[in-house]
């Protein structure tokens, strides 16, 4: 049993909060899912947090094989691990601490059920990005403006110019808490993304000085371009090492689908940072929250597709946040050089700022 001694109390604060955001009550069941010494301070905080709110709290604790990086999707311990995935699937709640996603495992725990809240950031990043029910309200707006829509375009002065064809696949809203059977989140997060039809984006999109390699938690130093067509990449050019680099890290899985388009979508969480790698004091400790959630960013990502039940399971994902592009979903624009001008989606202190107008 874990003691309220042996817990941090900004900690235990933290996570009681998101577990009520969650709605974890009486007679629920959580399961706090993690791999040996990974993350033991989140484990005791968070089964110290649902025993406060009269739910019942078990730790699942799963030996990894091998280290996984940050870029390797679908790889973990549960693969195979038939009573560990029976135990999830019975609970009403997994935090998962370990990292179940684009895997058959997770969607397949989800089918049961069991909501999922993924967190993977230390404490003090948990604490700068914490949800807010205003950025659940704008999310869900941007998902239902999203699943209305039939095509995005995004461009950007630096030559981006890319479409993708929209209605096949649904739209994910990452707000940083899960409250409803079955559904996946992110604790932190602030973004919308779906994926493009199969074999409908085109176009060329060109990361820029500053935009982000996720993989390698570092910024773009020249110019990388990627020529698309019909939803793969057939060249990826540019002078500096960028381009090497990430051409090089997708060939080096030596399969043809890591240059697939994945994912695609834009941040709205005011409280995330696009510096954070620069500034961060402990960045190997940090996961990518921040870049994959800043307030106006583009997300654009490569690899698979099996989040949306697609067919592709390719271990080798990239996410690549663009700073300064202009998106719109059919006639309606979200954003305007990395400004998000749709007042309904604009964070209070940017209204307040800037006023309801565009």
């Amino acid at each position: 049993m874990v003691s309220d001694l042996s817990v941090d109390a900004e900690a235990l604060a933290i996570f009681e909060e998101q577990m009520r955001l969650c709605k974890v009550k009486p007679g629920e069941t959580v399961v706090i899912l993690n791999a040996p010494g990974e993350l033991v301070g989140h484990v005791n905080a968070l089964m110290l947090a649902v025993t406060r709110l009269g739910a019942k709290a078990m730790h699942l604790s799963v030996p990894r094989a091998h280290a996984v990086a940050t870029a390797v999707m679908g790889r973990h311990p549960l693969v195979g691990h038939e009573l560990a995935i029976d135990t999830c699937k019975q609970a009403d709640m997994v935090v998962d601490l370990m990292g179940l996603l684009f895997s058959a495992e997770q969607l397949d725990i989800q089918a049961a059920g069991t909501r999922i809240l993924r967190i993977a950031e230390p404490l003090h990043i948990l604490k700068q990005m914490a949800p807010t029910t205003d950025l659940r309200r704008r999310c869900e707006l941007a998902r239902d403006l999203m699943l209305r829509s039939k095509r995005m375009r995004i461009t950007s002065k630096h030559g981006t110019d890319v479409s993708y064809g929209l209605s096949q696949h649904t739209v994910i809203a990452e707000y940083g808490y899960t409250d409803e059977p079955g559904r996946w989140d992110h604790f932190p997060s602030g973004f919308v993304f779906t994926q493009g039809n199969d074999g409908q984006v085109n176009g060329k999109v060109v990361l820029a000085p500053g935009d982000i390699i996720c993989a390698f938690k570092r910024y773009v130093e020249s110019p990388v371009t990627f020529t698309i067509e019909n939803g793969y990449i057939t060249r990826i050019s540019g002078e500096g090492s960028g381009a090497e680099l990430i051409r090089g890290y997708i060939e080096s899985f030596d399969d043809p689908r890591g240059f697939a388009i994945a994912h695609i979508g834009f941040g709205l969480n005011e409280r995330a940072r696009w510096d954070q790698f620069a500034a961060s004091k402990d960045l190997s400790k940090e996961y990518i929250m921040n870049a994959l959630s800043f307030y106006g960013n583009v997300l654009f990502s490569t690899g698979p597709n099996s989040e949306f039940g697609g067919d592709n399971d390719t271990p080798c994902h990239m996410d690549l946040p663009m700073r300064g592009c202009s998106l719109w979903l059919d006639d309606t624009q979200i954003l305007d050089e990395g400004r998000v001008v749709l007042p309904g989606l604009r964070a209070p202190a940017d209204q307040a700022m800037h006023g309801s107008k565009s």
